[in-house]
């Protein structure tokens, strides 16, 4: 049973200046160079024949290639941080091509997302961060902004079913334009 998500790789040239912010935040579980992505949608744990239909039915999707800039550190969780994480200047082609993957996994028969499309790249998993050591990072990090980068494909990634993800491997690359 496949554990399933679409996203964008990110280019090696921004992983590799993003591998630069790692440090500084005693008890936070880096994440790899090579395993850095934005999720589009979360699939989950499914049978091999509704993979199969989703591998098919995502060559259907068709957006134009778009530009894309990472910008800027934020924290999910709240008063119980959990996530590090380099935020996405906001993007309409993005936003779009999210929802026609989300209305792709619904049309086949899967639950809608429960949650907002907050399109990130994670940097870290956190435990128990020390709120200062947390909050110096962000602050020194947060004027973070990438180059801008070409989108020219989506990816459906698998991955093993463990705690925090990765390592994460290509399903299927698809190309962006007309299908």
């Amino acid at each position: 049973m496949p554990r399933l998500f679409t996203g964008l790789e990110i280019p090696e040239d921004i992983a590799f200046d993003l591998s630069f912010m790692q440090g500084g935040i005693p008890g936070a579980r880096w994440i790899d160079q090579g395993d850095y992505h934005l999720t589009l949608r979360f699939i989950g744990d499914i049978e091999s024949r509704m993979a199969q239909d989703i591998t098919y039915a995502l060559a259907g999707v068709s957006v134009r290639p778009f530009h894309l800039s990472l910008k800027g550190v934020g924290v999910f969780g709240g008063n119980q941080p959990h996530t590090l994480y380099v935020g996405v200047e906001d993007d309409g082609e993005l936003k779009r091509l999210q929802a026609l993957h989300e209305r792709l996994c619904q049309t086949l028969g899967l639950p809608a997302e429960s949650r907002k499309f907050r399109p990130h790249v994670t940097l870290a998993r956190l435990r128990n961060p020390d709120p200062r050591a947390l909050q110096r990072y962000v602050e020194l990090k947060n004027l973070y902004r990438s180059q801008p980068f070409l989108v020219s494909e989506f990816v459906l990634f698998n991955s093993r079913p463990m705690r925090g993800g990765g390592p994460y491997g290509i399903q299927e690359a698809y190309q962006l334009g007309a299908p």
